[in-house]
């Protein structure tokens, strides 16, 4: 069976820790999986991006700097050159780094500042996904928060409830929920947002997130 097949069937399963197994012996794993992200099913995307972080977590102690290269494809898949062909590669690259954050300290400080520093004609594609990463990184991403603070506040005004939905979760991942103590119309705000964290992803509500940062 082709790899990429064997790979989606263990993300139907949610067998991360299987193909971290597999990624140790087979590097290949890692771009495949990157390749799943693009999945029609979204929950399958989304898994794909879980299973890198664990999987390039078990290639890193053997081969960090071919974690490394996957790390510097995805930033390169962001980039005006790639045509930002890859729309979740903020989100794979912070799942990478949530696992070794001293190893790739580098990609970090990028992940944390794709909301700032990605072009804004193409910020629309990656908003969201920049958001979910931070938020992901959460604690990690401390050090960081002072220069990306006002960006992704200011998504809470953003017309995409997508984006508005990460962007309370994310304020609440920094814990900078506070943000939120005043916006009353957020928490009446019923725009649709597929949200995912956990292995499963859910469709919920921009008020919704709200409540869970603010109750955090």
């Amino acid at each position: 069976m082709p790899l990429k097949n064997t790979l989606r069937g263990l993300l139907e399963e949610g067998s991360f820790e299987q193909i971290a197994e597999l990624a140790a012996e087979r590097r290949r794993v890692l771009p495949s999986l990157v390749s799943l992200t693009f999945d029609s099913d979204p929950q399958i995307g989304w898994r794909a991006i879980e299973a890198l972080g664990v999987s390039a977590q078990r290639v890193a102690q053997d081969d960090p700097d071919f974690v490394r290269e996957q790390l510097r494809r995805l930033y390169w898949l962001i980039s005006e050159e790639s045509g930002g062909i890859c729309w979740h590669a903020p989100e794979a690259m912070a799942e990478i780094v949530r696992y070794e954050p001293e190893l790739f300290a580098d990609y970090l400080s990028i992940a944390v500042h794709l909301i700032t520093s990605i072009e804004e004609e193409d910020l629309e594609h990656f908003k969201a996904g920049a958001l979910w990463a931070i938020g992901r990184l959460g604690p990690l991403a401390d050090a960081h928060v002072e220069g990306i603070h006002g960006a992704v506040s200011a998504a809470l005004d953003d017309p995409d409830p997508q984006v508005r939905g990460t962007a309370a979760w994310c304020l609440g991942r920094l814990g900078r929920a506070s943000d939120l103590d005043d916006r009353s119309d957020l928490l009446a705000d019923d725009g649709a947002v597929a949200h995912y964290e956990t292995g499963s992803l859910e469709l919920t509500s921009v008020g919704e997130l709200v409540r869970r940062a603010l109750s955090a």
